[in-house]
């Protein structure tokens, strides 16, 4: 696994490649809390249908980092979607890839969907896996899905921020517990996605994530054109498959009813019987199946 970075004008942004160099790219984008290790059980199926693969690192995640002590300036560690959308802009940017397949996971769904928005002439389609796309401002979810976004909640209060960047290993230990159903992971499996949870970046970026989506943080006004049009975009143009767990607690599988009407490019859902919020780690055949379905029809 080929791990290598680029610049951008706030990080310095780590990315795993691997897979045949000349099959046809795919950038996979992990989400919270996660790494691209979320991605090591449906690589193998991908690499051998002759795709190349490109999973990035977050801002704030693992070896990615903000560029503060070699620019002499002090980023804003931003959690915002259209951020991250904008970092993977600057990644395709500097491989020199006009256009791509996207599959992203819960904080990769999100970007996705304002890469989608944004720029939609970058990608050729996309696989969002767990998050539903809702258009305009965050607005509070009915009863039942604000019971599940409890620990969105808790980190926009000082003692669930206390709480988290106290250990952040074991917030996160905890959202996969509640998540799925029990026992579909491993120890060690949270021990290689919780390398990237350690840092002081990561703890900031989470924490902005949550409470500006939530109003209890400013937006970075670096990114108030992006974060307008953003808001301003009801309908994606980008042909779509959405991955759902029936069995998800984090982002309920309820949520997803009807979204097909956001989506003018064609889109498709798939719903995985006993699955949770994790598809691609706790149904990995399953996925990559269902993956692999959607890629060919552009071929």
């Amino acid at each position: 696994m080929k791990v290598r970075e680029i610049k951008t004008s706030a990080v310095r942004l780590a990315f795993e490649e691997s897979g045949p160099k000349q099959g046809e790219p795919l950038l996979m984008v992990h989400g919270w809390p996660d790494s691209p290790r979320t991605w090591d059980k449906v690589l193998p199926a991908l690499h051998a249908a002759g795709y190349r693969t490109i999973a990035p690192y977050l801002r704030g995640y693992g070896p990615s980092s903000f560029r503060d002590r070699l620019l002499g300036r002090n980023p804003k560690r931003t959690g915002q979607p259209v951020a991250f959308a904008q970092d993977m802009v600057d990644l395709l940017d500097a491989l020199e890839i006009e256009k791509i397949h996207f599959i992203g996971h819960d904080w990769g769904a999100r970007t996705a969907q304002a890469l989608s928005a944004l720029f939609p002439r970058r990608l050729k389609s996309m696989v969002t896996i767990s998050v539903p796309y809702e258009p305009g401002k965050a607005k509070p979810p009915k009863l039942p899905q604000a019971q599940a976004f409890w620990y969105q909640w808790l980190l926009c209060t000082k003692p669930g921020e206390k709480l988290f960047t106290g250990d952040p290993v074991a917030f996160g230990k905890a959202q996969w517990d509640a998540w799925s159903p029990k026992g579909w992971y491993t120890a060690g499996e949270l021990s290689e996605a919780a390398k990237s949870w350690k840092g002081d970046d990561f703890k900031a970026v989470v924490l902005h994530s949550y409470r500006s989506r939530w109003d209890h943080a400013p937006l970075d006004s670096k990114y108030d054109v992006l974060q307008d049009r953003f808001e301003a975009t009801e309908m994606l143009e980008t042909p779509t498959l959405l991955i759902h767990g029936m069995e998800d607690r984090c982002e309920l599988a309820e949520t997803t009813d009807g979204a097909g009407r956001y989506f003018k490019g064609g889109y498709r859902r798939v719903l995985l019987d006993g699955t949770g919020h994790f598809p691609q780690r706790e149904k990995p055949v399953e996925t990559v199946n269902e993956i692999l379905t959607h890629l060919r029809s552009f071929a």
